[in-house]
């Protein structure tokens, strides 16, 4: 199990730098950090559960908060502050971050198509 050995966060670029003790180094964007939270609120509690979270372009880190010695609570300016990103889950978005936010992308594409697709019903 690796451990994170370091986290910088830029309030400007809104980037969170994740240093683990094996030398790996990722830079993660507060806005997939937001919308990839392991919260309930956000995971659901199985993947048919699990939200899409959307317009959060601009969400920055107010606060990072040690959870002993195996997670960070992360808090947002948008008031979310439930979610609980172990080692192993923070490693897992540091290693996977490129695909996670292309799938997300593609949801989130899928999303504004299906809500654009509603048939509008004009009553006289």
């Amino acid at each position: 199990m690796y451990q994170v050995t370091k986290l910088h966060y830029h309030r400007q670029s809104k980037q969170l730098d994740i240093s683990f003790d094996d030398g790996m180094k990722v830079t993660l964007s507060a806005e997939l950090l937001r919308t990839h939270s392991p919260s309930a609120e956000v995971q659901g509690h199985s993947p048919e559960q699990a939200q899409l979270v959307l317009n959060k372009q601009n969400v920055t880190l107010n606060a990072i908060e040690p959870v002993g010695h195996y997670a960070v609570r992360l808090c947002f300016d948008d008031g979310h502050n439930s979610g609980l990103f172990s080692w192993q889950y923070l490693r897992k978005l540091c290693t996977d971050h490129q695909v996670l936010w292309a799938q997300y992308q593609e949801k989130v594409q899928q999303h504004h198509k299906n809500k654009d697709s509603v048939p509008i019903k004009f009553v006289p």
